[in-house]
């Protein structure tokens, strides 16, 4: 069902507000957020000839919205989502809170100074929610209210929440993401949500075509969504009220975008005729001479969106008991001289624009940064507004001791996927303070990548408690328990989603003082469909663990189109994420405590693992039995790669091997095949080949970073020896280790689709089996 704001209900339950002051500081607010993106581009120096940019139309249609939110609305509790394009607006209203230094309003898009679009981490005032990837932003407050939900159902006491507001542009309703979140079942319940469209009707290149409301308003109900549409403002639903007033908002209303936008640019005293058109009513002509052209000029322009009473009235009546959408009518650029232009999202005032702009606004252009005088009805609500919107700092997690090792013996052949499911089910018994702070999710392929064993032991969480209508049932394998304190989150077939709530998880310590380690796993070939939003969630502050699998060609029956390629130097590239492909069960062990202990805490790191279904012989690694020596093993894993066997004499070398992954066991065998040939093959088993690559860029450069010295005790500088890499994935990833030390190199690895076949089929029609790494050792080393 959808409603649409009642211009002349009276004002809802709530404290008074002064509509005439609000406008006044909606006034300033306009003049701030245009001066600062006008200062950027005026104000400073470029040298360099690239327009520095902004979007003072962008900015403009949402003054009217974020000053009803702010001055009059929100509370400490609430977090607010704000579109990319009015982060001047987000900036002017900390300022006038007293939440932003002076000194940053006119450093818009320069270093160090107020970045281009809004940026928890890095800008100086306070942001709730990063933006700047169209929609994903947007969902980011949905997913955050999930995973406040979370912490509240896991620990007793954690700080409330209010309401979770996203403000965005009509045209990012375009974006797949936006769907995938609304359409999840679990979001009709979240009372919490607020959404406010900013519906100028413009995207960056165009006047939107047609009218789209009907559909947008019918696709949030049918998703259970509360859909109120604010329209029409207070001055002209007066109007609507006199004789000829039906007629004159039936003709608004049917009125195309193109056509009513156009009608914003003409003079005052042609638009009664462009709205009489060529079947104008008696009645409408008659109402319409009887308005003054300045009158109708500004009764055209009253949109709901635009009128501060009707929309703190409208915020205030709103069911909390489901998500609400407020669709609200604006004009891009309103109050600007390029307001309503098809071509104003990134047109930049003039200098005599700027100043009737200060006329208007009652400013001085050479004091462009003037606050409200404290004494005055605006300077006070600004100064209580301030008070009642105040942050305490949030308090520090209570750390969580992350064990070194679970200790448990690998002995049998299993896969890196089936060791995960063992590790989650162990962590549980062994570690179970950590294990608390485990919240795994997955996009409806939980029991496929194996974390049925865990899902049984914490159970499905779920806003509400559900009725388990197969607990009777003694062969089900999989219990799907649905309880407020599970410790696994199922979405639907959806990666966006997955990540988008992995990010917010990886957040709640920072938002709340709570630390969470979410871990979620996903087909491998699926990650490059969530990367951006993933990307997104770690730019924003949120550390998570990403667990692809399964992963490369080694998945050999399903075919090309679930074999992976190019995921092992994605993970490479990713910034604030550290990529991980072990062979071992061992190392996995490792690598994944290793990960646990960085995320969740300041200075910390997400982790993307990319896993196998191939059983593997744990024998294969060799690992120590001394214990000095296996604790220097988990060291050398956790930092990047081993050398197999320890203690192999390196001086001696014909041919390095490096492997990792699923292909060691091919690494191996070759190197088997090579001694018999009298062929000296030492084996690099990489866990990490992103830990090794940090390692040999940080060569030369004061202090050490992640990595450390790994790459020299892999690649001795005084022992080299040609190098054949191999992986089941791209030959590029490992393609830097030519460089270490100007080693000749050949490169093994998938650069094909691949198609359905046997495993060892899969290895030797894109020469990764033994064979080809026999051949390739041999040619490099030129025997």
């Amino acid at each position: 069902m959808t409603t649409s704001a009642d211009p002349t209900t009276p004002a809802a339950a709530g404290p008074p507000y002064d509509q005439s002051v609000l406008r006044e500081i909606a006034r300033r607010v306009l003049w701030l957020s245009a001066a600062i993106v006008d200062a950027a581009n005026a104000g400073r120096a470029n040298h360099s000839g690239v327009k520095v940019g902004g979007h003072q139309a962008s900015s403009a249609s949402m003054v009217d919205i974020m000053t009803a939110l702010w001055f009059a609305e929100l509370t400490a509790l609430d977090r607010v989502s704000v579109k990319p394009h009015a982060s001047p607006v987000l900036h002017a209203v900390n300022y006038l809170l007293g939440d932003l230094d002076e000194s940053y309003l006119p450093t818009l898009r320069a270093q160090g100074g107020l970045q281009s679009y809004p940026s928890r981490l890095k800008d100086p005032d306070t942001v709730d929610f990063s933006t700047g990837s169209v929609g994903i932003g947007a969902t980011a407050a949905l997913w955050a209210a999930v995973a406040h939900r979370y912490i509240a159902s896991q620990f007793p006491g954690s700080p409330p929440a209010g309401r979770f507001i996203s403000l965005l542009g009509d045209a990012e309703l375009d974006e797949g993401a936006i769907w995938e979140a609304v359409a999840d079942p679990a979001v009709a319940q979240l009372g919490e949500l607020l959404w406010v469209v900013d519906l100028n009707r413009q995207s960056l290149d165009r006047v939107v075509p047609d009218i789209q409301i009907e559909r947008l308003q019918g696709m949030f109900a049918a998703a259970g969504w509360q859909v109120v549409t604010v329209k029409w403002g207070r001055l002209i639903s007066g109007l609507f009220q006199r004789p000829g007033g039906a007629e004159l908002r039936a003709r608004l209303e049917i009125m195309p975008n193109e056509e009513y936008q156009r009608m914003l640019r003409v003079r005052p005293s042609e638009i009664a005729d462009r709205i009489i058109g060529t079947n104008g009513s008696e009645q409408l002509r008659s109402l319409l001479s009887t308005i003054e052209p300045a009158e109708l000029a500004a009764a055209i322009r009253d949109l709901g969106g635009h009128d501060l009473g009707l929309l703190v009235d409208t915020f205030r009546g709103i069911d909390p008991n489901r998500p609400t959408v407020v669709f609200a009518y604006t004009i891009k650029g309103r109050g600007l001289p390029t307001e309503g232009h098809p071509n104003n999202h990134s047109a930049l005032l003039t200098a005599a624009q700027m100043q009737a702009l200060a006329d208007a606004s009652g400013m001085d252009t050479a004091r462009p940064w003037q606050r409200f005088d404290p004494s005055t009805p605006a300077g006070q609500l600004c100064a209580r507004r301030a008070r009642q919107l105040y942050r305490d700092p949030v308090a520090p997690s209570r750390p969580v001791s992350i064990p070194a090792s679970l200790g448990h013996p690998h002995r049998k052949p299993v896969s890196t996927q089936a060791a995960l499911g063992r590790f989650l089910a162990d962590l549980a018994h062994d570690a179970p303070e950590a294990a608390k702070r485990v919240v795994t999710c997955s996009p409806d392929v939980a029991s496929s990548t194996n974390l049925g064993g865990w899902i049984n032991k914490t159970g499905v969480w779920s806003v509400r408690d559900r009725h388990d209508w197969f607990a009777d049932d003694s062969e089900r394998v999989l219990r799907w328990r649905e309880v407020s304190n599970g410790q696994h989150i199922e979405l639907g077939i959806a990666e966006i989603n997955l990540v988008s709530l992995l990010g917010e998880l990886g957040a709640t310590w920072s938002r709340w003082g709570k630390r969470l380690i979410p871990i979620a796993t996903l087909y491998d070939p699926f990650v490059s469909r969530a990367l951006e939003p993933w990307s997104y969630g770690i730019y924003s502050g949120g550390q998570s663990i990403l667990v692809g699998t399964p992963s490369g060609v080694s998945l050999a029956p399903e075919g090309g189109a679930h074999q992976s390629i190019s995921t092992p130097s994605i993970g490479l590239e990713q910034p604030g994420c550290i990529a991980w492909e072990p062979a071992f069960a061992q190392d996995l062990e490792w690598c994944l405590l290793y990960a646990m202990e960085h995320v969740g805490v300041p200075g910390g790191t997400s982790s993307y693992f990319r896993l196998s279904t191939r059983p593997v012989d744990p024998a294969l690694a060799q690992v120590p039995a001394e214990p000095a020596l296996a604790e220097r093993r988990r060291q050398q894993a956790r930092a990047g790669g081993y050398r197999l066997p320890a203690g192999h004499p390196v001086a001696e070398e014909d041919v390095t091997l490096i492997g990792m992954g699923a292909i060691m066991p091919e690494v191996v065998a070759a190197a088997a095949v090579l001694a018999a040939e009298g062929v000296n093959a030492g084996v690099v088993c990489l866990t990490s080949p992103d830990l090794v690559f940090r390692s040999f860029q940080q060569r030369g450069r004061r202090g050490t970073g992640v990595g450390g010295s790994i790459v020299d005790e892999l690649f001795p500088a005084g022992h080299p020896a040609p190098l054949v890499t191999v992986l089941d994935g791209h030959p590029h990833t490992l393609a830097f280790l030519a460089g270490v030390r100007g080693d000749p190199i050949r490169c093994l690895g998938v650069t094909e689709f691949g198609q359905s076949s046997g495993l060892d089929d899969a290895y030797r029609i894109h020469q990764i089996d033994t064979g080809s790494i026999v051949d390739a050792a041999l040619t490099i080393a030129g025997r």
